[in-house]
């Protein structure tokens, strides 16, 4: 019996079991600094948002625009089980997919739901941020506990957390697979085969599939930089082959992962062709006599980072942080408040909290860009001290970022780009490029430790760099924190207005010029407080490479006190913006922002399939709040049809053209009463209805001349046309407004259907936006070309009698882009599979060797 047992030992001992044990324990052994450090990360996730997993929500002003918006197409979702692609709730209608888009077939969908339901949002936008950051410093060959330092470097930059607390997630979500997406390209030049393109293709269809197309635009201005940088080594080096080798793998992984997102990609090009973004319809002449196709230059440039505002880099209050909320009970402000004017501590709080502590060249800002005071004086260390040939790369790639981020304001490089680079014009807020240098200040500080940790007794007069370093960043910083107004000035060019703002409202030109001085006494105090908390950073930052450099700490010291205080300075500077105040128990948002008013319930009471309601409360055209309960003719989104935009611009410029509002079918205006505000309702008895027969078509040779003559004119009765159409129309003169009768009898906002009887072939408008890319017409179930009438409605030439008319919107780009991303989607998981099966057989054959 005893012979049997050892002989069964012996032969599990050599079984497959056995083998499987080994592999899994080296594995583990292998990874456990970064199971660790992924833990530490989940771990810091969890602190950060304890209101989320005490079952609170983030009250996000993008989020409350985007959840109006979408309401109409949830609300068809729910009832029909599909999302409609349309919506009529804004600008008299657009495609759905610019708002929200289901994405069935894209593999990516479901991983970002996988991670989401275990960490709910925002948690899993700030893990992204991290494991990315992790995984591009691990490819970089820096240590795990560095590497984990890095993460929490990049991850906690100012604006990361800004960008969350406005709402800005899908941008906040194409910036956290920047760095993986990066580290994917470096493995594929060192030589990766397989997991390089196959990562490649994996996290670029996920920075693809969160749809932020200026975020991907700015990663991929990096990428070939660093591209450029790869194949003058490669000629250096004579190593032509291997460069085109690996630039063909990835090729390939970048055709995988824009096909897995063909469902976003195709119909948002086809999209951007007529909306903001794509050309003009009615020709813009610049200041150089040049025609402008993309968006205009001024507005583009709106947000730009002023020169001087680089000084956040390391300070983040310098320019006075956010536009609001900085100030309290205790500030100048408000101590004159209640000594001159008798206000209570409260109300002097309340008040100075609403000032404008922002004095940078922007209408407003939500906070500055600060990517830390010790990781900054690492950043400049690093340049005197880093040998790696990607120090190049990052550096190109942050001052060529920093440029363009000044817009602007430096539009020496600025010009360049937005009239001549490919699709540059098409996105606003140039400022926002700043997310690379968000990444590239952090990558090259963390090189910088990894060079001292590794080759510090090979640097020349190291010790004099640290110094020299500490004395240049860190003396700066404590001058201003001394002497502010020999830096910095405090106030911008809008001062004078804000003096007059100030005397409009209090009557009293003295006091306002007092309030404004004591306005700028509060920044001068938050730039000097905020200088001397980044001396003090950068101070210990120093300090504990003193200290290593004369043996006084080990690594482990090093990097473990580092991480302290990095996250101790970036958390401190994030919980301004984005802290347990900016979170609301679920369902509050929805309640407080959406709760129907008066003149909501009674406009309500109009049980009419569909009409149009023009808030005139708020801004309506920048205000997508009202889209909640109506379909609003006003709305919010960064890219509305050309066509619409150039309706505001010509038309409801200064004043409302009453003959627009009309073809419109804008049945209902909110209004505020001058003298109680209050707000009421005016029923508008002109509005033309959902469709309507004219009695007359004139022909217009142009956009522009077809967009003056609907600046006065009866839409009852007279239709402009474009002559393109003229084939299509058989008379130019009926008398089908008063003899023929047509009417909407079923709404959905994809499939709207009409019935109509008229004595002659008649041409018909409907107050529904003209968009000829998936939108077809029926006449008894056989297809019309649809026209376009009034420069931006749908006309129909329909024959006599009595005849159902159905408008069904199914574009072909919609259902031609989820082929395409299920095929690549099935590519792409068959590609990770063979990705890890060869890694797991190569790794058996190392167990069995």
């Amino acid at each position: 019996m005893n012979a049997y047992r050892v002989r069964r030992i012996k032969q599990v001992a050599s079984s497959p079991l056995k083998e499987k044990f080994i592999r899994m324990k080296n594995w583990f052994k292998a990874n456990s600094a970064h199971l660790i450090v992924i833990a530490i990360f989940i771990v810091l996730v969890f602190f950060y948002f304890t209101p989320v997993w005490q079952g609170k929500t983030l009250a996000q002003s993008d989020v409350v625009q985007a959840q109006a918006a979408q309401k109409e197409l949830f609300d068809y979702k729910a009832k029909d089980g599909n999302a409609p692609l349309w919506t009529n709730s804004m600008f008299g209608g657009m495609p759905t997919y610019q708002i929200w888009q289901e994405n069935e077939n894209n593999i990516g969908t479901y991983f970002l739901r996988a991670v989401k339901f275990a960490f709910p949002s925002p948690m899993d936008t700030v893990l992204f941020y991290l494991l990315g950051a992790y995984f591009l410093l691990s490819v970089l060959r820096i240590k795990p506990w560095l590497a984990a330092v890095g993460a929490i470097a990049i991850a906690f930059t100012s604006y990361n957390f800004i960008y969350i607390e406005a709402g800005h997630i899908t941008r906040a979500n194409a910036i956290a697979f920047i760095p993986p997406v990066i580290g994917a390209v470096i493995m594929c030049y060192r030589g990766s085969r397989l997991w390089g393109p196959v990562l490649l293709a994996l996290f670029l269809s996920l920075e693809i599939r969160v749809n932020h197309l200026q975020t991907t635009y700015y990663l991929l201005m990096a990428l070939m930089v660093y591209v450029i940088f790869v194949l003058v080594d490669a000629i250096k080096q004579k190593q032509l082959k291997g460069f085109f080798i690996a630039s063909a793998r990835q090729v390939i992984a970048v055709i995988i992962a824009l096909m897995v997102n063909a469902s976003i990609l195709l119909p948002t090009w086809e999209y951007s062709k007529l909306s903001t973004r794509g050309h003009a319809n009615i020709t813009k002449v610049d200041n150089n006599n040049a025609k402008e196709k993309g968006l205009d230059k001024e507005y583009a440039y709106e947000w730009s980072q002023g020169i001087g505002e680089t000084m956040t880099f390391v300070i983040p209050n310098a320019y006075g942080g956010s536009t609001g909320g900085q100030l309290n009970e205790k500030s100048h402000v408000a101590k004159l408040l209640m000594e001159r004017a008798g206000a209570s501590e409260v109300q002097a709080g309340q008040f100075a909290e609403g000032m404008p502590t922002y004095w940078g060249d922007k209408r407003f800002t939500s906070g500055p860009w600060y990517f830390g005071a010790g990781v900054f004086f690492l950043f400049v260390l690093g340049l005197v001290i880093v040998k790696d040939r990607f120090k190049w790369w990052i550096l190109a790639t942050t001052i060529l970022a920093l440029l363009l981020s000044f817009g602007k304001n430096f539009t020496l490089v600025s010009d360049i780009f937005f009239d001549y680079f490919p699709m540059y014009n098409k996105f606003r807020a140039v400022e926002s490029i700043l997310v690379l240098v968000s990444i590239t200040v952090p990558i090259m500080a963390i090189m910088t430790v990894n060079e001292l940790l590794t080759r510090a007794k090979e640097i020349p007069n190291l010790e004099k760099k640290v110094l020299y370093t500490f004395v240049g960043v860190g003396g700066i910083c404590l001058l201003i924190g001394l002497m502010p107004d020999l830096f910095l000035n405090f106030r911008n060019a809008e001062h004078n207005n804000l003096i007059a703002t100030f005397e409009h409202n209090i009557g009293d030109k003295a006091f306002a010029t007092e309030l404004a001085n004591q306005l700028v006494l509060d920044r001068k105090d938050l730039a000097s407080k905020d200088a001397y908390r980044s001396f003090v950073i950068i101070l210990l930052t120093f300090g504990l490479i003193w200290l290593f450099l004369k043996k006084k700490l080990n690594e482990s010291m090093l990097l473990g006190i580092l991480l302290v205080v990095f996250l101790f300075d970036l958390w401190g500077v994030d919980k301004r913006f984005l802290n347990d105040k900016s979170f609301m128990e679920k369902g509050a948002t929805a309640q407080q922002v959406f709760q129907q008013r008066e003149v909501d319930q009674l406009i309500l009471m109009d049980k009419d399939p569909s009409y149009r309601v023009l808030d005139l409360t708020t801004d309506p055209f920048s205000d997508a709040r009202p889209s909640y309960f109506h379909k609003s003719l006003g709305g919010y989104h960064a890219a509305k049809l050309m066509r619409f935009q150039e309706i505001l611009e010509n038309q409801f410029n200064g004043a409302l053209n009453e003959d627009v509002l009309d073809m419109f079918n804008v049945r209902y205006l909110i209004t505020t009463d001058p003298q109680s505000q209050s707000q009421r309702i005016v029923r508008r008895s002109t509005a033309a209805g959902n469709a309507w027969f004219v009695d007359k078509v004139t022909f217009v040779k142009s956009n522009a001349e077809e967009m003056q003559a609907i600046s006065s004119f009866d839409p009852h009765k007279e239709a402009f046309v474009n002559q393109q159409y003229q084939n299509e129309i058989k008379a130019k003169t009926s008398n089908a407004s008063t003899s023929g009768e047509i009417k909407l009898t079923s709404y959905h906002p994809d499939k709207m259907q009409y019935e109509y009887t008229a004595a002659n072939d008649a041409l018909a408008v409907f107050s529904e936006v003209f968009y000829d890319k998936g939108w077809k017409a029926y006449v008894d179930g056989k297809e019309t070309p649809i026209l376009r009438a009034d420069y931006i409605l749908r006309a129909l030439q329909l024959p006599a009698g009595t005849h159902k008319v159905e408008f069904v919107f199914d574009p072909e780009s919609h259902k031609f882009g989820n082929l395409l991303t299920l095929i690549s989607s099935i590519v792409l998981v068959l590609g990770i599979g063979a990705a890890i099966y060869f890694s797991f057989r190569g790794s058996k054959k190392e167990t069995a060797v």
